[in-house]
């Protein structure tokens, strides 16, 4: 469906293009929402940052997300899991290891945006979509929140339908297991390729 995540931004930001040239910023999710967010926000001609929202796992099952945190103490959890606090513990050491690595919110400048553009390079549960929305809307209350993803599982679309202004979503296949299902290259990426990213296109 997509070649890799540079070509899911470039059609994404080809649905995003009434924001060009607008007081927009760009929000990438770290690390797969980086590359996407590159494109859009080259694209739009507007800043890119980072919002460091992470997935909370279940304690005995780390993969199946059962929540999410996000900057300014957002948290999102669906249901109360035994030994959670100690999973949103660690997801908070990490979350605040990566905002520092990343320089999280120093890209954004002085831009005081009107609307906010989050990207992520899928959406499987929803659970840190929602978590960076919420953190989004926290700290800038007078802007419109889109987001914006290439795939994702038309459950959790609906869902972060209900709270965002708007969410564009390329693709909402019926049968969705996985977000890297539906790219052709899908690599993990390192914390160094997120900067790379973020340096270039304030470069």
């Amino acid at each position: 469906m997509f070649k890799d995540r540079s070509d899911a931004g470039k059609k994404l930001a080809e649905a995003l293009v009434a924001y060009k040239d607008k007081k927009v910023l760009v929000l990438a999710l770290p690390r797969g929402g980086v590359p996407v967010g590159y494109e859009i926000a080259r694209a739009l001609r507007c800043p890119l940052d980072t919002i460091v929202a992470r997935k909370v796992g279940a304690p005995d099952n780390p993969e199946y997300a059962v929540g999410a945190i996000a900057p300014g103490g957002v948290l999102v959890i669906d249901e109360p899991v035994g030994g959670i606090e100690s999973v949103i513990a660690e997801e908070t050491k990490e979350m605040e290891r990566r905002m520092e690595k990343y320089k999280s919110g120093s890209y954004a400048g002085n831009v005081k945006p009107e609307t906010i553009i989050i990207v992520d390079d899928g959406v499987a549960t929803g659970k840190t979509a929602l978590a960076a929305i919420r953190s989004a809307l926290a700290a800038n209350p007078k802007a419109k929140v889109i987001f914006a993803a290439p795939v994702g599982a038309p459950d959790a679309v609906a869902r972060i339908t209900q709270e965002a202004d708007k969410v564009i979503c390329l693709e909402t296949p019926e049968e969705f297991m996985a977000v890297g299902e539906w790219y052709g290259s899908f690599p993990q990426l390192s914390d160094e390729a997120v900067i790379w990213y973020l340096e270039k296109v304030s470069a």
